[in-house]
């Protein structure tokens, strides 16, 4: 199985090319691929992947539209809707592998349409779709409870602000939530405002534990620390693996960071 290696803000993916959707891909193969021990290793799995080729009649809604569906996997197997960290990789990978031209264009993923900007080199920006703020909710961990706001971004995040330094936190367990709430799992973040609209962050996401970032997630907190602002803003979120700039509009949100290929090669018969 030919692979390849990026990060984006050392959120990492296994990038597997099928652009005729022929790689049976299992929930134990991605499993497999993303075991930093047995495997490759690995946040998660983009399958890149034509939109003819892939069944999305359940998927995305006018995935016809776009070339190019981005099929994401969670380390632990699950399919997630989407990925913000994930689509930045993604698109550098196709315009690097010749499959895609540098401009603006959009990707099909199961949370519908969204439209990648890139040149040949550099950061990558996603348009991510507006930020919904759905209400208040409750983690716990270690015993304490953290209150935060419900952001969809596609996919579900609970955003905790804190009084200290989120380096402080134990996130070596999954935090505790109302499975009532979140039917789906969700992930959790807890960021503090360290300046005029710059927040640090740590995330802790469903399926793949504590990652060194969360491309949806630093526009979910950035759409919890501008909860009741009005215009638009721009904020700067630093996570463990770098630094990424998420604008708000009140119509929509913008994530734009850097995108990394660092390796590629194929998997030995009997890995997967």
């Amino acid at each position: 199985m030919r692979f390849v290696k990026g990060h984006g803000t050392e959120n990492d993916f296994v990038i597997l090319p099928d652009p005729d959707g022929l790689l049976d891909l299992t929930p134990e193969a991605v499993a497999r691929l993303c075991d930093r021990r047995a495997g490759i290793g690995a946040d998660g799995v983009l399958r890149v992947v034509r939109t003819k080729a892939a069944d999305l009649a359940a998927d995305v809604e006018g995935g016809a539209e776009a070339e190019w569906f981005m099929d994401y996997r969670n380390a632990d197997g699950g399919i997630a809707e989407m990925c913000g960290n994930g689509m930045r990789v993604f698109a550098r990978y196709l315009v690097d592998a010749g499959l895609a031209a540098p401009g603006e264009w959009d990707v099909a993923t199961r949370a519908g349409l969204r439209r990648v900007t890139l040149g040949p080199s550099g950061d990558v920006s996603v348009d991510m779709g507006p930020a919904d703020v759905l209400g208040s909710g409750e983690a716990s961990m270690a015993g304490t409870l953290f209150r935060g706001e419900r952001v969809s971004v596609g996919n579900p995040h609970l955003a905790c602000r804190v009084d200290g330094p989120v380096a402080a936190l134990d996130l070596s367990r999954a935090p505790g939530f109302d499975p009532g709430v979140f039917p789906g799992g969700v992930n959790v973040e807890f960021f503090r405002a360290v300046g005029e609209r710059h927040l640090e962050m740590r995330v802790y996401e469903r399926g793949s534990g504590e990652t060194r970032s969360c491309g949806t997630g630093t526009v979910a907190v950035a759409a919890a620390a501008a909860l009741g602002a009005s215009g638009p803003s721009e904020w700067t979120v630093d996570v463990p693996g770098g630094r990424v700039t998420v604008a708000l509009d009140g119509e929509t949100s913008r994530l734009t960071g850097p995108a990394v290929l660092v390796a590629e090669g194929e998997t030995r018969p009997g890995l997967i």
